[in-house]
Formats: structure tokens, C-alpha cells, sequence
């Protein structure tokens, strides 16, 4: 499978992770739209892994304070190694611009991922729109 991830603001990317945050978050995981999209995306570097069609199949973005968040992969592409692509892109470039760390609020079925990728578990596991999350950290 041909992929393709690019990194922009959210003016460009807008689109394309909306429409794969609301097929995940929204629609599959039942979170209500007014939680899932939020002011914080005009401030973010977003991540958008395509197909050989230009579909978009997975997002992320970076928060400017060293978060990532919104990491979502469409259900028929997962387990192919898009989310680590992704990933690893928004860790880049969070080194890329001088972060030292990076953090993330990762859902506890997907915890293990993280851990792959260097992340180790930071508090205590909470609830955030009816999931069970965790906090993990990475130093670059």
C-alpha cells in the first residue's frame, strides 16, 4: 500500500482529518462532534497519511505546546503501520522545532502502541468522553 503523510496547518489539512476523525471518533467511538473538534486545531501542525488514491486514511496533529493528540486510523487501514508513520512524523516534527518532549492522552486499548514507540505511562488512568485514557510522555 502507497502512503503518503504530509505535515501543514489546518487551514490545508482541514478537510482531509475531519473526514477521518469523524469516521473514528465521532461515528465508531460515539463521541459527540462539539468534543472532538475544537478551537485548538487552528493552532496545530496536523498529519495526514493518504492512500495511492489521495484518500485520507489517518490523522494526528501537534499541538504547539508538545501534545499530540487526535490520532485516529480508519478501521479498513489499520495494522498496516500507518499509525506509526504518523506518529513518528509528529514526533519529528515536534524535535524539528525545538521540543524536548512530547505527551499524548492515549486511550488504554491502544496504550501498548504508544509504549512501541518509546512512550512511557505518566499519572493515573482517567475517564475522558466515556473512555478510559491514560497520559504517556516521550523525550526527544
Amino acid at each position: 500500500m502507497t502512503i503518503n503523510i504530509t505535515l501543514n496547518n489546518w487551514t490545508i489539512q482541514k478537510e482531509a482529518a475531519r473526514f477521518v476523525r469523524e469516521k473514528v471518533f465521532v461515528i465508531e467511538q460515539q463521541i459527540p462532534l462539539e468534543m472532538e473538534m475544537d478551537k485548538s486545531d487552528e493552532f496545530c501542525i496536523h498529519a495526514v497519511a493518504s492512500d495511492g488514491a489521495g484518500k485520507p486514511i489517518g490523522t494526528g496533529r501537534l499541538l504547539p505546546d508538545g501534545h499530540i493528540g487526535r490520532m485516529a486510523v480508519l478501521a479498513s487501514a489499520r495494522g498496516t503501520g500507518i499509525g506509526g508513520q504518523l506518529l513518528q512524523s509528529l514526533m519529528q516534527a515536534a524535535k524539528e522545532r525545538g521540543d524536548k518532549r512530547v505527551v499524548l492522552s492515549a486511550q488504554i486499548q491502544v496504550e501498548g502502541f504508544y509504549v512501541r514507540y518509546g512512550f512511557k505511562v505518566i499519572g493515573e488512568e482517567y475517564v475522558e468522553a466515556g473512555i478510559k485514557h491514560i497520559d504517556m510522555e516521550h523525550c526527544l
